[in-house]
């Protein structure tokens, strides 16, 4: 029995964008290792969740920004990718609000801003168990070749 979903038979937008989001993540190594969870995904539109353990602290206790920064590229990656046509990032930015503690949970939200030819742009908000802001990430994307789910 295949794990692949049946493209030959309409889905809708948001079904298309959660099918991408599992083939995506059942080859993503990184975000399954930081234990990142996919807790929502549609059409330009993605939430994830990590929680902050005690390695993921630097030298001053607080969350590595790297790892911020990791939580918010993965949400772009899948919302970006929501469509089934292979995106990559073509810039991004971030803007660290305020620390992060160890045993915190973060949530990062992607929300689709433009999506005009081949190229888009995200925002993401990541906020803290409070739902206080932590970091904001922008995303420029690239549509490249390719399908994310094999298409017949």
């Amino acid at each position: 029995m295949s794990t692949q979903p049946d493209l030959s038979n309409p889905m809708t937008p948001d079904e298309l964008a959660r099918a991408t989001a599992d083939a995506m993540y059942a080859n993503d190594a990184c975000s399954k290792a930081l234990g990142i969870e996919i807790l929502e995904v549609r059409a330009g539109y993605a939430r994830l969740r990590m929680s902050v353990r005690p390695d993921f602290l630097n030298g001053h206790e607080i969350c590595h920004g790297g790892l911020i920064f990791t939580l918010a590229d993965s949400a772009f990656a899948f919302a970006c990718n929501s469509y089934n046509i292979s995106t990559v990032a073509a810039g991004c930015s971030v803007e660290f609000l305020r620390p992060v503690q160890g045993g915190d949970i973060l949530t990062a939200e992607a929300v689709e801003q433009t999506l005009s030819g081949r190229n888009g742009i995200y925002d993401i908000r990541v906020t803290n168990r409070a739902n206080e802001t932590v970091a904001m990430f922008r995303g420029k994307s690239a549509q490249i070749k390719g399908t994310v789910i094999p298409v017949n």
